[in-house]
């Protein structure tokens, strides 16, 4: 099989690749639940080329990030739920019926603001047509968090629940009323090791999350930018640990935890308090 332009040919791979016996094992072994971290990551994937200009990594990322559409197609085409096509249908439907000045009757100039304006209108009556397509619920209570989306990543969504919640007066006065919350959660954390209780623990360590990311918010720090910057710093530490071992001819493996941990300290103290970078995308948080 050679590589080929047609979207009809990576259509045949999944297909190939999901047939039983022939098949993939791995790919045979997938289902929407565990294909479904890799779709966000590819989308960060993209994201993230986007942010370093690189369209050559640009195109093999929305590749991938396509592959992930076809795969999650083709597992509901096998459960007799909609295929590609469908998809495909689905999303041209929105997109002409989203465009009326374009694909429609409307005329006149329209600025930007005009077109998100029937952008969400018309976003929302969708929405509403498929809500009255769904079985009625049995309860009629409409929560005040109803409106935060599902899909967001999870750091995000717990973000956009907290805000919505303070709304309301569903919130903390101070600061450092969400920081002894958060050592609350670190001790029920440490029961949860001396009972050695995994699901537990899990538990426990979604609530430190969650406090830690309501301290962001109280503070006012966005807590993805925030982790992205300790993201930056540890990457930038442990750079200068592999480079100083490397400059003495000695390789990680051969260095002791004790040995490494003290050249971390040493990189933050070369570092200093005004070591961050100009880079308006590479902000980081003060050093800890």
């Amino acid at each position: 099989m050679t590589p080929s332009r047609d979207i009809a040919a990576l259509l045949d791979i999944m297909a190939r690749l999901r047939t039983p016996v022939t098949g993939c094992p791995w790919d045979l072994e997938q289902t929407f639940a565990t294909i479904a971290p890799y779709t966000v990551e590819e989308a960060y994937e993209v994201a993230e080329t986007i942010a370093r200009g690189d369209l050559d990594d640009l195109r093999e990322e929305l590749g991938d990030l396509l592959l992930q559409v076809v795969f999650h197609a083709r597992m509901a085409e096998e459960q007799d739920a909609f295929d590609f096509g469908d998809v495909v249908e689905a999303i041209t439907r929105k997109m002409i019926r989203r465009h009326p000045h374009v694909f429609g009757d409307e005329s006149g100039e329209l600025t930007p603001s005009d077109v998100k304006g029937n952008w969400d209108r018309i976003k929302a009556e969708e929405k509403a047509e498929r809500a009255a397509r769904r079985p009625p619920e049995e309860s009629t209570h409409k929560s005040l968090l109803a409106g935060v989306k599902a899909g967001q990543p999870a750091l995000a969504r717990a973000l956009a629940l907290q805000n919505k919640a303070s709304t309301v007066g569903f919130d903390w006065n101070d600061p450092r009323a969400v920081l002894s919350k958060i050592r609350e959660e670190a001790d029920e954390i440490e029961a949860a090791l001396d009972a050695d209780d995994k699901n537990e623990l899990e538990a426990e360590t979604g609530d430190l999350l969650f406090a830690v990311v309501n301290l962001a918010r109280h503070v006012g720090a966005d807590p993805d930018s925030a982790l992205r910057a300790s993201n930056v710093k540890f990457e930038r530490r442990f750079a200068y640990i592999e480079r100083t071992l490397e400059s003495r001819g000695r390789t990680l493996e051969e260095a002791s935890l004790d040995e490494m941990d003290m050249l971390w300290n040493e990189a933050k103290r070369t570092e200093g308090p005004s070591s961050r970078p100009s880079d308006a995308g590479a902000h980081l948080a003060p050093s800890s």
